[in-house]
């Protein structure tokens, strides 16, 4: 049974979520975290030695180290959606050093940021928690904006600076993605080459995927197949929005799907949908890391139990936080970190 606090924050949608039972891809297919995982997954890969200890130095460290799940705090919002909205909360944050510290003191098992903020710090702290360069962001400063995803760095840059890991983003669906896709293709190659990890933020984006209102850019079976494209290009661990619905493919009236996807393989059930992102990462192989979204003020805990123990009920690998963390006080960002983490020690959080 969960602990107390867990159910509380989850109020009357508890039951909902932690007494459902996944009666579509059955828990006995996924390759579920767990302190073996390591050795049991990406021992039998193509990923060498020096991929294998980053790998470990990640799943090894903070809270969760040793346990098979990650809890990453994420800041490279200060370039994705401009540091005066990012940072004007909490302006502590326009300063480098106190994202590492929040990450340190919140327990995460690393930090995820822009080459300028990790490499302003990396000689104090490249040792002291696992670092993950974003080699590329939208830059957002274009008028009128526009939507791309740009190299910022090299990765050879990233590997001096002492990073455990490399993230990128691609726009699936964009005009652009077949260009992000052999840029990041390329540079997970050269990361792998070079000893580090590849975590890739599957987003959807294209102007078609709203239709009579509805918003199908979080659709399971469409960021499903973004996750499928992240996994074939080397994504050891993927990065994707929690579902919010289905049915994308049929709505939208374009690609390839399978009625089976929707009558066998999910349900409206959040947890079922987002069984079918951690499906299509290799069944599990490639970790499943869902991410907490925006900051909301006095719901943002709730909301961070909530996607925490769909992602672990799932199957997933763990929850990438940032705003929900670095846009507060600290101590209240270390507790943020802290709760969301309790979810995947708390063993009466089972798999579904």
């Amino acid at each position: 049974m969960a602990s107390n606090k867990i159910n509380e924050l989850l109020g009357d949608k508890a039951e909902y979520y932690l007494g459902h039972t996944c009666q579509t891809i059955d828990k006995s297919a996924i390759h579920l975290p767990s302190p073996t995982h390591l050795d049991d997954v990406w021992g039998i890969s193509n990923r060498n030695v020096q991929t294998l200890r980053s790998l470990n130095g990640i799943m090894s460290h903070g809270r969760l180290g040793g346990t098979g799940y990650v809890s990453i705090l994420p800041v490279d919002q200060g370039i994705e959606h401009s540091a005066g909205a990012s940072f004007a909360p909490n302006p502590i944050y326009f300063d480098p050093e106190n994202i590492v510290k929040l990450a340190i003191e919140g327990g995460c098992n690393a930090v995820a940021s822009t080459y300028g903020v990790l490499g302003a710090v990396a000689r104090k702290y490249a040792h002291k928690i696992p670092m993950i360069v974003k080699i590329n962001h939208n830059e957002f400063l274009s008028y009128p904006n526009k939507f791309d995803q740009i190299m910022f760095g090299t990765i050879k840059d990233a590997w001096n600076m002492g990073a455990t890991a490399v993230g990128a983003t691609i726009y699936f669906g964009s005009d652009e993605s077949a260009r992000q896709i052999v840029e990041v293709a390329k540079a997970f190659e050269y990361a792998h080459e070079l000893g580090m990890t590849t975590i890739l933020w599957c987003y959807l984006r294209n102007g078609g995927f709203k239709k009579d209102g509805i918003d199908y850019h979080t659709a399971a079976d469409l960021t499903g197949q973004a996750n499928h494209l992240g996994v074939t290009i080397q994504a050891d661990i993927i990065k994707q929005k929690l579902p919010s619905n289905n049915g994308g493919y049929n709505a939208l009236n374009f690609g390839k799907t399978h009625k089976l996807v929707y009558d066998k393989l999910t349900t409206d059930h959040p947890i079922d949908l987002t069984r079918y992102q951690v499906a299509n990462c290799y069944m599990g192989r490639a970790g499943l890391i869902n991410s907490g979204g925006e900051s909301k003020g006095a719901t943002d805990l709730a909301e961070a139990v909530t996607t925490a123990v769909i992602n672990k009920r799932a199957g997933g690998m763990g929850l990438i936080s940032g705003r929900k963390a670095f846009q507060k006080d600290m101590k209240v960002g270390v507790e943020l970190l802290n709760t969301i983490q309790d979810v995947y020690l708390d063993n009466g959080v089972t798999i579904a």
